[in-house]
Parts: structure tokens; sequence; C-alpha cells
């Protein structure tokens, strides 16, 4: 069967991802409280094993890509995403529940590294920022699209969404089994693709790469401190928008429709910026590094206001620039590491920045969960801040290596 064109077939895979991820997770926490009736410390196991799972996973299956194919590495993750939503949805038991992150998380580390190296080996690394950005825009798309599926399938049942999602991403893995290209990648020899040496190899030499060049260092430090700062607000946002505001004077809607509508708001935003990013994209790295710079003291600046703000409005506006940003800033981010990557090894470099993503959040939820349990959520999100900070400091030392 004749392969499509693999720009289109990446913003196939985009809006598609984008959808299912809205229709799966709208909705889950409720599921997991309500139908699966975890308590809070079963709550942050099951993000532990998720996470877990991609600290452990990613170096692997980004070296069985860069090994056999960015393409089967792809199919592979969307089958067993598709797979861990059916069995989370299934049986509503902890330990399925638990089991589901590891298969879904498995599946997340298959395509995290072998999506982004595809599109790059198809398109050239000088095009691929260019394409992340437009992918970006088609992701936030599908999932303002994704909340109100979900919401009308949860009123069904909380399952559903997810049972829903899950059997999507299946029929997303046998579409781009039929129809996604790969025509710049080179593989292995036959000869030297029948052991796992041949995949040891290939991680090690991703890591020697990283070593040999001070600014994939310095990114790959920016890479965690992100991960460092990200976890604690992603958890706390919303119970700080909650403990510590009211919506009763911004009118009648319901507290589950204002959430709606604040996640709809940041996305709405973000395809507005990265329109913006991707009209103004420069082709030098050091305008790019630029750029990343200025997102981040951006960013540090909105969560801190979002963290002290007294008024709502202030805080939601100051939650939508954060999330605009941060949207913003990572395709970016994504277009530049390319560059600095060689074909060979891409697929392993950018599941390393994956796996401190991880780390990151693995190691900073904690510190800034207990800074909150200890001082409040004011200060857990203060905190996020301040753990964020360095980022600025560190693309400005990226920009004096590059100039």
């Amino acid at each position: 069967m004749k392969k499509l064109n693999a720009v289109p077939v990446y913003l196939i895979i985009a809006f598609a991802f984008g959808l299912l991820r809205s229709v799966v997770f709208t909705l889950d926490m409720v599921y997991f409280v309500t139908v699966v009736k975890l308590n809070p410390l079963q709550l942050v196991l099951v993000g532990t094993a998720l996470e877990a799972t991609i600290f452990l996973c990613e170096i692997p299956t980004g070296a069985l890509a860069d090994t056999y194919g960015r393409r089967l590495s792809t199919i592979i993750g969307y089958a067993l995403m598709g797979l861990g939503f059916l069995l989370e949805g299934a049986l509503p038991a902890f330990g399925v529940v638990l089991l589901a992150q590891v298969v879904w998380g498995l599946g997340w580390t298959f395509t995290s590294g072998a999506e982004s190296a595809w599109i790059a080996d198809e398109v050239g690394a000088g095009r691929a920022a260019a394409v992340y950005l437009r992918g970006t825009q088609l992701g936030q798309l599908g999932g303002l699209l994704g909340i109100p599926i979900a919401v009308a399938l949860g009123s069904q049942r909380l399952n559903v969404p997810i049972l829903s999602g899950g059997a999507l991403f299946l029929v997303l893995a046998a579409f781009l089994a039929l129809y996604m290209p790969e025509t710049g990648f080179e593989p292995l020899p036959a000869e030297e693709r029948q052991s796992w040496r041949a995949v040891f190899n290939t991680a090690r030499d991703g890591l020697r790469l990283v070593q040999a060049q001070s600014a994939l260092l310095l990114f790959m430090a920016v890479v965690l401190t992100l991960g460092l700062s990200s976890e604690g607000y992603d958890r706390l946002w919303t119970a700080h928008l909650l403990a510590n505001f009211s919506f009763a004077g911004l009118g009648n809607l319901s507290t589950p429709s204002w959430f709606g509508i604040l996640r709809a708001g940041s996305m709405l935003l973000t395809l507005a910026a990265t329109e913006i990013a991707r009209r103004r994209l420069s082709a030098t790295s050091t305008a790019t590094l630029r750029t990343l710079q200025a997102l981040s003291a951006l960013m540090v600046a909105s969560l801190l206001v979002l963290a002290l703000a007294r008024h709502i409005a202030l805080a939601i506006l100051a939650y939508w620039a954060f999330e605009m940003l941060r949207q913003t800033a990572y395709p970016l981010g994504e277009g530049w590491v390319n560059k600095h990557i060689h074909t060979r090894v891409r697929a392993t470099v950018l599941s390393m920045t994956s796996q401190l993503d991880a780390i990151g959040q693995v190691v900073g939820g904690p510190i800034v969960g207990a800074i909150g349990t200890l001082w409040g959520l004011r200060a857990a999100l203060s905190a996020s801040a301040i753990i964020l900070s360095p980022a600025v400091w560190l693309y400005g030392r990226l920009r004096r290596e590059e100039s």
C-alpha cells in the first residue's frame, strides 16, 4: 500500500494524540477517585509508577528506535498506549491501574524520541522546528475538541472515555502501520542487528555524543530543571485555585465548567502563540536560544504571579500565560536540539531528554509537595518558580556557547 507524505502523517499524529489524550485525561482523575476509590497515597503511587517506567525505559526504547527504525517504534508505542488505557478503564482496581501506567508509560517511551527523530530525518533538521510548531498547534486544536467529547462520553460512565480513547489509539497505530513512510532512516545492516549488542552500542554512542558536546550537556541541564519544577506545578495549580480563590464572582457556571474554560483558554492562546513563533522562526541557533531564554524568564514571572496573586482574574491570566509560554517553548527546544544530534543516534538522545525530565519530576515533585504541606500552596508554587529560574541562566550560557 502506498505511503503518505511524512508531514501530513506527522500532523495527523499530532492532532490525533491531542484529541485522544484529552478524551482519556479530562476525567481520568475523577474516575480514579470516584470509581476506583484511590486514596491520596495511591494517587501519588500511580504517578510514580508512570514516571519510573519512563525513567527506566526511555534510553533502551530510544536505542531500539535508532537500531530498528523510528516508524516501527512509533507504531508499537501507540499500540501499547491503547492497550494500557483499555486495561485502565476495564478493571477499576488499584493494582490494575498501576499495571496500566506501566503499559501506557512504556508505549510513551517508544514514541517520545522516535517520533521527533523520524520527522526530523524525513524533512531535515532545518525544517523540523516549523513542523513541530504546526504539530503543537494541531495537538492543541485536537485537545480542545476532545474536552466536550470526554464530557459527553463520561456522562454515560466515567470509564467510557478511557476505553474509547484506548480503542482509538489502537486505530491510530493501525493507520500508521498502513500509511506512515520512512525514507530518511538508514538502519544497521541486517547482520549487525541480530543481537542486543547493537542496541547497547547505539545507546553508548548517544551518551558519548552528549558528553562530547558542552551545548548538549547544557541543554540536558535545562531539561532537568524543567522537570524539577514542573511536577509540583502540575500537581498543585488546581488545588491552589480551589483552596485560595472563589469562582463565584465570575459568573454562575459550576467549578468544573470553569476548569474546562481554563483548559480551553490555555489551548487557544497556545495556538496563537505558536503561530506567531512559527511565522517568525529564525534559522539561526542563537536567535532560537534568545527566544527560549526570554520565554523561560516570562515563565518564571508568570508562575510567581500565579502563586502570589490575590484576585482570581489575575491568577487565571497568570495560569494562561504560563501554559502558553511552556507549550510554545517545547517545540522550539525540540527544533534546536535536533540540529545538534547526528541522525544515527537522534532517537536515543531525544529519549535521554525525556528520561531527564522524568528524573526531575520524580525528585522535584515530592520536594515541592512537602513545601506545600508545611507552608501552603502559595509557597509551593513559588518554590517551583525558583527551581525553574536557573533555566534562564542556562539558556544564556548556551547562547554564549553558540556565538
